[in-house]
């Protein structure tokens, strides 16, 4: 509204309010002011009225021309932004002022059946086509600009300085992406390794889009376009760091061989994915929708939550499947680097939106720990020095619960132990744990060897095992974690089994002969004949010799020597005293 009608009313209004407040003035007065006053009214309205009639013929000749500049380019089948950059700012001007207009057709609020609602619905017309095409450039945009992201054209770059360093593209060589990140990420310094997704002379433009849908109310359309353009880019990482898309019940039917080559897979690209692409997809979001920050993030979750699924689905199927344990070295590197890469993750998805993402990620963490925990055998455990801190870390919480549940002469703290003031506390939870298990195992073979008959047998089997058991731990590192008073309650455990075996396998005969012998420390197998002969033997020349005068050649079916070559066949596989001639 113009200055000049302003005053009209604000005249008119006056005079009104002096008519009111005086009471004195006489009728004819008050009558011709009042006449004054209206008059006023009318002069401002009629004005008002032309000044809009002027104002809509202004816009709609504006609009002509937008829209004319608008549908030239929906007959043009080429690209806009590819025409350079005079065109595409013209266009970018067009539509804005046809943003404007629109605008400024809604204010005045205009009758449905009136005329200027049919310029209004012409407005919003234009608006809504040059949306779908700016849509449409910058689906274009974000595809034909974007960056070779093969692992060998990876450029590094500092999240802190935010600038290329040329001399810092690796490649597949001695010097893989790989090593890199196994070298310097890993670590988890201050720098981060991000890469352009498009050419950065690029990113102006694209935001220059987005900011102008997002003023014209079109911010779905635009964040939709990102979301689907930058998810297929993800699933094209994905598919060039050789991971499938396989179900969980895909996962769970893979041979061992097939299996072993996807999980190493699977860890090389968790660390790629994770420190290279997620970062540099989060980066990307923020240099476009950076000035509105729930924007960025939504867009960086939406984009990249299927792919992340895809990859931690894959370590659940595993963490789920049969606890083998061949599994067991594989599963420990693939907990090792996904704990490693859990702040990373944290990090990146650090909003609401992104929890679902965190959630799961410590689930799967979690689930493969389980399974660590329950693929533990004998022949593995010794393999599990090189994991010290990773098992210190997983079993940190279980220590309590191990020192509780077992009785006191399975105890995994040994005697040695306490003597020198030690305890359980002192230990680490993988001593303890390794302790613990040992424990159960016992326990587990205590439990079989009652399935023999003869005391004989079930000493022979607790003896061997324990024997089996021992050595392991002497031979290996589980020697400094286990310690030298568990390989000496272990020896003493299986030496007293072979004690028990000789005493029900030939107490009834050293009963009768009253023979004594001493063993000697050697082998096991050699251990027990040597100390099983001299016992024997011993007690045999004994009572032949105290006897030999009331016994004849023919009641002595066996001479101490022949007995001493079948005393030889104990423990092996065939027999040795084959070899040896019969002699009465």
């Amino acid at each position: 509204m113009l200055e000049r009608e302003e005053d009209l009313i604000a005249a008119a209004q006056h005079i009104v309010r002096a008519v009111e407040m005086r009471k004195n003035l006489s009728n004819d007065t008050r009558k011709i002011l009042s006449d004054l006053g209206n008059q006023l009214f009318s002069i401002a309205k009629v004005s008002e009225g032309k000044c809009v009639e002027e104002g809509i013929g202004k816009i709609e000749e504006r609009l002509r021309i937008v829209q004319d500049k608008v549908m030239n380019w929906e007959v043009d089948e080429s690209m806009i932004w590819d025409c350079g950059s005079e065109e595409a700012d013209e266009y970018v001007k067009a539509v804005d002022e046809a943003r404007r207009l629109t605008q400024s057709l809604e204010s005045l609020c205009l009758s449905r059946d009136s005329d200027e609602s049919e310029l209004l619905r012409r407005a919003h017309d234009v608006l809504q086509t040059a949306m779908v095409r700016l849509e449409e450039e910058f689906r274009h945009m974000l595809v034909h600009n974007r960056q070779p992201f093969e692992p060998e054209h990876v450029s590094f770059r500092s999240n802190e300085d935010d600038v290329v360093d040329e001399g810092s593209i690796v490649s597949f060589g001695d010097d893989s992406v790989d090593e890199v990140l196994r070298r310097e990420s890993l670590s988890r310094s201050s720098e981060e390794f991000i890469m352009d997704w498009v050419h950065p002379s690029i990113i102006p433009e694209l935001k220059c889009i987005a900011n102008l849908m997002f003023d014209s109310n079109y911010d779905q359309e635009c964040t939709h376009a990102f979301i689907s353009v930058q998810k297929d880019a993800l699933d094209d990482c994905l598919f060039i760091l050789e991971v499938e898309k396989l179900s969980i019940e895909d996962v769970l039917k893979l041979e061992w061989n097939t299996l072993n080559s996807k999980m190493q897979r699977w860890i090389r690209a968790m660390k790629i994915f994770v420190r290279v692409y997620l970062a540099s997809e989060k980066r990307l979001s923020d240099q476009i929708f950076g000035d509105r920050e729930s924007f960025s993030s939504t867009c960086f979750v939406e984009a990249s939550r299927v792919s992340v699924l895809q990859l931690l689905n894959f370590a659940e199927a595993v963490a789920i499947g049969p606890c083998q344990p061949e599994k067991l070295l594989r599963i420990l590197d693939m907990y090792e680097v996904l704990a490693d890469l859990s702040p990373d993750i944290d990090a990146l998805y650090a909003d609401e939106i992104g929890s679902r993402v965190r959630t799961e990620c410590q689930d799967v963490l979690r689930r493969l720990g389980n399974c660590v925990k329950a693929t533990y055998v004998m022949n593995y455990i010794r393999n599990l020095t090189d994991y010290n801190e990773t098992l210190d870390l997983l079993l940190k919480d279980d220590d309590k619960k191990y020192e509780i549940s077992f009785s006191p002469d399975l105890n995994p703290v040994s005697e040695d132990d306490s003597v020198s003031g030690r305890s359980s506390r002192c230990i680490s939870p993988t001593a303890l744990h390794f302790r613990s298990l040992t424990s159960i195992l016992e326990c587990n073979l205590e439990g079989k060897s009652k399935l023999y008959k003869e005391d004989s047998l079930r000493h022979l089997f607790l003896m061997n095992n324990i024997h089996y058991m021992a050595e392991k731990v002497k031979v290996s590192e589980l020697r400094m974690i286990l310690g030298d008073g568990w390989i000496r309650k272990h020896n003493w455990k299986f030496q007293q089994h072979a004690m028990n075996y000789e005493r029900a396998t030939w107490s009834s005969i050293l009963s009768l002969l009253k023979g004594r012998g001493d063993s000697q420390p050697r082998q096991l197998r050699e251990d027990l004949r040597i100390s099983t002969s001299l016992k024997v033997i011993q007690a045999y020349r004994t009572f032949v010799g105290r006897h030999t005068n009331h016994l004849k050649d023919k009641n002595i079916k066996y001479n101490a020597d022949d007995l001493e070559s079948f005393l030889l066949d104990l423990f092996e596989g065939s027999p040795r005293s084959l070899h040896y001639s019969h002699r009465k």
